[in-house]
């Protein structure tokens, strides 16, 4: 059940965060998920250096801010690379 809940939470993480970055027309939904999930794991790297911990798979808003916060963080990377600058 627990990786269900991680899909679901990843992909609405994905979504939120390719708003925030301005990439939403060039991603879909498998995208996103995949993005959120990723971002899941890189946000949970950067909040443990904080103290701060929180997982997708047993839904909690603090988890959820953190996937939007990996993921925006992943985006980021990836604009610089593809385009050589962060929106």
């Amino acid at each position: 059940m627990g990786w269900i809940i991680a899909i679901i939470v990843g992909g609405v993480a994905g979504w939120l965060a390719s708003l925030v970055m301005n990439r939403d027309a060039s991603m879909g939904i498998l995208w996103n998920v995949i993005v959120g999930v990723v971002g899941s794991v890189i946000g949970n790297v950067v909040a443990q250096q904080f103290g701060w911990a929180g997982s997708i798979q047993e839904f909690s808003v603090t988890g959820l801010v953190i996937a939007v916060v990996g993921a925006i963080i992943l985006l980021a990377i990836v604009n610089l690379v593809q385009r050589g600058r962060v929106r």
